[in-house]
């Protein structure tokens, strides 16, 4: 990453070949810009010397909303879940995509941060991703790695379960920054997977963006068909890895997503809410 955007508990900063320098703007006000004037305005930062403190989900007032059954392992892994496979191979073949909502700004997790799986669902998964950061036109100014944390149980039980198997508190992680779109080519992105279990690997995957049966300009463009981001908003593409049944993650697991260009994203496994 010789170019990249972070969250700082004092503000947002860049990082260019290990040298930080001060943003004076927020996620927000660059994504409000052409990408031409955001590039600007994250050249001009201001260099400061010293390590920079703790940091926090490369998100400010941007929703997250996500992509799913972009890839051939995704449409399988859906099947493979419920019972109601033929809307997924629908899905898979159609024009329209399936673009859901997914989480609030201020429920996402960063680098670093638990995850959570529901106490109420016996079988979780991680949902490794690359995220579109994408400023008020729709174009792409910049990449972050994540994580779709979901629950197989729930939406597998019915399909009109989605928003309970996808949208819960620690359901979604970012990070660990965006990388501008100026500073690395647009894919293909190789995307790994590992879920580690007392210090083990309990499952590892590998794909890439080359596989998707979409790509990144049409979801977007599906995204602000009928939607306006005046602060912008992160668009997660789908998951080409997907767990065989036998596998759930579990409280305790610690998950990493790594992609040469975008870094590693790692965060341990909590258990959120309750069982009535």
């Amino acid at each position: 990453m010789p170019i990249s955007l972070h969250h700082l508990h004092t503000g947002w900063a860049v990082c260019t070949d290990g040298a930080w320098s001060a943003l004076r703007h927020t996620l927000a006000d660059l994504l409000a810009l052409p990408i031409a004037q955001a590039r600007a305005a994250v050249e001009a930062a201001n260099p400061f010397s010293g390590t920079p403190g703790p940091s926090r989900p490369p998100v400010d007032r941007q929703e997250i909303w996500a992509a799913g059954v972009t890839y051939l392992r995704s449409r399988d892994g859906r099947r493979e879940e419920s019972r109601y496979g033929a809307l997924y191979d629908d899905v898979y073949d159609s024009d329209r995509p399936e673009i859901f909502f997914k989480s609030s700004p201020w429920r996402v997790v960063g680098d670093g941060d638990p995850v959570g799986i529901r106490a109420d669902s016996g079988w979780d998964v991680p949902e490794a991703e690359i995220g579109l950061v994408l400023n008020a036109a729709g174009e792409v100014f910049g990449y972050t790695l994540g994580n779709d944390m979901s629950s197989r149980s729930i939406e597998g039980e019915n399909p009109l379960y989605l928003p309970q198997a996808k949208i819960y508190d620690r359901s979604c992680a970012l990070g660990p920054a965006i990388v501008p779109s100026w500073s690395l080519s647009p894919g293909p992105f190789d995307i790994g997977l590992r879920v580690l279990r007392d210090g083990r690997t309990a499952y590892q995957a590998t794909t890439s963006t080359a596989k998707m049966a979409r790509d990144f300009t049409d979801l977007a463009d599906w995204l602000f068909r009928a939607l306006s981001f005046p602060s912008g908003v992160i668009l997660l593409t789908g998951t080409g890895m997907v767990p065989d049944a036998d596998f759930t993650t579990r409280p305790g697991d610690t998950i990493e997503i790594r992609c040469p260009q975008l870094g590693m994203l790692t965060n341990q496994v909590v258990a959120v809410g309750t069982v009535r």
